[in-house]
């Protein structure tokens, strides 16, 4: 089965591609723009939402659903916030089909036209908003603190699985405060849940910092972000927690009853991460065998295959395995499949990115031991029947941290200082990564800097220090230094 992938080195876009389709993780469907996501790729973002909920829930936060219709009068209320979602909006405008007299099937009813327009959510903000209006009245009520697990819709142009969709799975956070620091302590918090989950559950590293004005959510007074390096040298915007400050709480009234007696308008985050993560998992670890998971996200950690087929000993052994697997809380599957031969089985669990594959054989069990193969580095062992366990439960820690220790060596080795316009275009050239470089602050540059690099500032580093400097492109003085990166 790995003959199949195309090799990152050959075409890094399509070893993408095959990845996803071989592994069983998506598809595309009927709908330009929108992906199919398999029931494997499914478990993979159970695995994701399961464990970010949790996370969630342990900041106070709560679960609601908001609809899918929005009207459109509401997208008008925060000027900046429908302009950037305008162009990507799907408007339903009727509400009823009827059989076509010509015979051709069914039309569009042309009596049934909304009085007003409704559009499918590319974000959930001013529903949400609209709501608000209705639970606020006093301080007592506050601090709101609402997620919505939810579908999206935005009109893309380009897409590719998981990584950009019409369509896509979300969750998207909407948090109300009494006062201006609770809001932005708020979003720098749900920032830190992002950042651990991405480090400590999908094993990738993460750069934190604000994004520049120009890349700001539309409608934010400061966006947050993690930004994580794929293989390829391209950057990944990972995950995004935004202050709102007051700009929804007044566009849509949102006011309450302070403890001084007086009327305030709330002060508001909103923060969100989708099925992209999936596309990040992909990328960051994978390689030309397949799918790398971390044993922390993968649906299966282990898989137990038997040489050459299935038989009394071995089934007692392997239920035995599982048995035991699974009350230390390790998820196992015993492939019985006798249509198919070991060796397909091997490289098929391979291509799923199995942490741990178990093959159990007339042979090895007379010796009494089991050979145990991992995948992140292909190594493989025999260990004793009785060993088994704690050997598989060792490796489910030891393949996590190595998959996050090999990514972050690659990320580090792809943060590079440049001081000059040619060292700029050298390391996005021939090194990829990415670019600690000075920039004047102006929309003007950093627009005229995409334009000659295609690359984008990814965001100013949380933990940046000032540095006197000068742009790269200009040479006007700079403050500090600012991460870019050629990106998805």
């Amino acid at each position: 089965m790995a003959k199949v992938i195309t090799s990152r080195e050959e075409d890094y876009s399509e070893w993408y591609n095959d990845i996803v389709k071989k592994a069983g993780l998506a598809d595309h469907s009927a709908v330009r723009g929108c992906m199919v996501i398999k029931p494997y790729g499914f478990a993979i973002w159970e695995k994701i939402q399961a464990q970010l909920d949790k996370m969630f829930k342990e900041t106070g936060h709560v679960n609601a659903y908001f609809p899918l219709l929005i009207p459109k009068s509401f997208l008008s209320k925060e000027a900046e916030h429908v302009e950037g979602f305008a162009k990507e909006c799907a408007v339903v405008t009727h509400h009823r089909l009827m059989n076509d007299p010509n015979g051709s099937g069914v039309i569009v009813d042309p009596s049934a036209k909304l009085e007003e327009e409704l559009i499918i959510r590319p974000t959930s903000e001013t529903i949400i908003w609209n709501t608000y209006k209705k639970w606020v009245n006093s301080y007592r009520d506050l601090p709101l603190l609402i997620n919505q697990w939810a579908n999206v819709m935005r009109w893309e142009m380009r897409t590719r699985l998981f990584l950009r969709t019409a369509e896509f799975l979300w969750q998207e956070g909407h948090t109300a405060h009494e006062t201006e620091a609770e809001a932005v302590a708020e979003t720098l918090q749900m920032l830190n849940v992002y950042a651990e989950f991405a480090e400590k559950h999908m094993a990738m590293p993460v750069m934190k910092g604000a994004k520049t004005a120009n890349e700001r959510f539309a409608g934010a007074l400061e966006t947050y972000t993690i930004e994580a390096l794929m293989q390829d040298g391209k950057a990944l915007q990972a995950g995004t927690s935004h202050f709102l400050g007051q700009n929804f709480a007044k566009a849509f009234d949102v006011k309450f009853l302070g403890k001084d007696n007086k009327e305030h308008f709330v002060w508001a985050t909103s923060w969100g991460v989708s099925t992209r993560m999936i596309g990040a998992l992909i990328m960051a670890h994978s390689d030309d065998e397949g799918l790398v998971l971390p044993p922390k996200l993968a649906p299966i950690q282990v898989v137990i295959v038997p040489i050459p087929k299935p038989n009394d000993d071995i089934d007692e052994v392997a239920n035995k395995l599982m048995a035991e697997l699974k009350a230390k809380g390790i998820s196992v599957k015993y492939d019985q499949d006798e249509k198919k031969r070991p060796g397909f089985k091997f490289a098929e669990w391979e291509m799923k990115g199995v942490p741990v594959r178990l093959g159990i054989g007339k042979r090895d069990l007379e010796k009494g031991v089991i050979e145990v193969a991992r995948r992140d580095t292909k190594e493989k062992a025999s260990i004793p029947v009785e060993n088994v366990v704690d050997h598989v439960e060792q490796l489910m820690e030891d393949i996590q941290n190595n998959i996050y220790n090999k990514a972050a060596t690659f990320r580090d080795n792809h943060i590079t200082k440049a001081d000059t316009w040619d060292e700029f275009m050298d390391i996005l050239d021939n090194k990829g990564g990415f670019v600690l470089a000075h920039w004047d602050g102006t929309v003007e540059t950093e627009k005229k800097i995409k334009e000659l690099s295609k690359a984008t500032t990814r965001c100013i580093p949380m933990d940046g220090k000032a540095e006197a400097g000068k742009c790269v492109l200009t040479g006007n003085p700079s403050e500090q230094r600012i991460l870019f990166a050629r990106a998805y």
